[in-house]
């Protein structure tokens, strides 16, 4: 596949990045490079090759999925400006 300057000029339009005449010509070269290069990677066999998300093979971390309350509302009412008893207090809204 190969990119003309009609090409550049229409993805420079649509990527909203404004481009001199005199850049299309090395910007066309730039693109049929990146082109060339990911047809090259189209012709690699990747037959049994697990797909990876980072180089270096690595686990992710996890913790158990419990329901706690935290173990803290003592130090979270502390903040309350008022609490009555393990919950906050707020003023009546709805008569």
């Amino acid at each position: 596949m190969s990119v003309d300057a009609a090409t550049v000029r229409r993805i420079a339009h649509l990527s909203r990045i404004a481009v001199a005449e005199g850049e299309v010509e090395h910007l066309r070269g730039e693109l049929n490079a990146i082109l060339a290069f990911v047809e090259q990677l189209a012709e690699v066999d990747v037959e049994g090759v697990e797909p990876m998300t980072s180089v270096t093979p690595m686990t992710m971390k996890k913790r158990a999925d419990k329901v706690t309350d935290g173990g803290i509302t003592d130090d979270i009412l502390r903040n309350a400006p008022l609490a009555e008893g393990p919950y906050f207090a707020v003023p009546k809204v709805v008569e």
